[in-house]
């Protein structure tokens, strides 16, 4: 099976500093691959990368075959590649159905008729809504996201990842600092996202990596350290010693 996405030696320097080495990755359709690795390894500088807000000294990424290298970032989520929790790009002053509504009418060239009456845009609503119910924010809809505690904010910037259709998702340490019960709502959400939906995600707590990666990549240095199934990966006594710590630790305490 070819590859949904494909990075092919994939570098980013900054000046002197290699912070993207050389990086060779594969996902296909349905992917569940997290990334792991250390403070400072470079894995929000990948993730960057692969969504177009950062340009790559050199390498390709290839999307569904197509070389998107050089496009917009706008262009890749038209085409499937979505990142979410980026920092804050929600507006808080409207309410939650309200930004999933803009991110949805964007993404279907319908912004330009948004002010047109609601039974006008009634498809729109509906797919906001489903959304919403999908990960458990159907009782926040009216509510304005100033308003929300942080762990339904996230939910919200998923929920609008969702309404774009993603054929690939960049997830970046999504339950980071939200609290247990938000975090297993997310986390239910993304295993009921579509089977061919490929999922990317940086995290640090290896209970979810268990729980969620079917495929574990470990970057070290902006490099590859080691890639394999979660088992092979936190069994590796290069990968303990680089970052997991000690033996024990790999079942799960959250390293930073």
């Amino acid at each position: 099976m070819s590859a949904l996405l494909e990075i092919i030696g994939l570098q980013k320097s900054f000046g002197g500093l290699v912070v993207t080495d050389d990086i060779h990755l594969a996902l296909e359709a349905g992917a569940r691959h997290a990334l792991i690795g250390p403070n400072g390894a470079g894995k929000t500088t990948l993730v960057g990368l692969l969504s177009g807000i950062i340009a790559p000294t050199s390498g390709q990424i290839l999307l569904a075959g197509s070389d998107i290298t050089r496009w917009t970032p706008q262009d890749r989520v038209k085409a499937g590649l979505v990142r979410t929790f980026q920092i804050n790009s929600l507006f808080p002053g409207l309410t939650v159905q309200q930004n999933v509504l803009l991110a949805l009418s964007e993404h279907l060239g319908a912004s330009a008729q948004f002010w047109r009456p609601i039974g006008a845009q009634r498809a729109l609503f509906d797919r906001a809504r489903a959304v919403l119910d999908w990960v458990g924010l159907g009782a926040y809809t009216d509510r304005r996201v100033s308003d929300l505690p942080y762990g339904p904010q996230r939910l919200v910037e998923f929920a609008i990842a969702l309404s774009l259709e993603p054929k690939v998702l960049l997830l970046d340490e999504p339950a980071a600092g939200v609290p247990a019960a938000d975090a297993a709502r997310l986390l239910a959400a993304i295993e009921q996202l579509p089977s061919d939906v490929a999922v990317l995600m940086i995290e640090h707590d290896m209970r979810l990596v268990r729980r969620f990666a079917r495929s574990v990549t470990v970057l070290v240095g902006g490099s590859i350290l080691v890639s394999g199934s979660p088992d092979e990966v936190m069994s590796d006594a290069e990968v303990h010693r680089v970052y997991l710590g000690r033996a024990g630790d790999a079942g799960g305490a959250r390293h930073a």
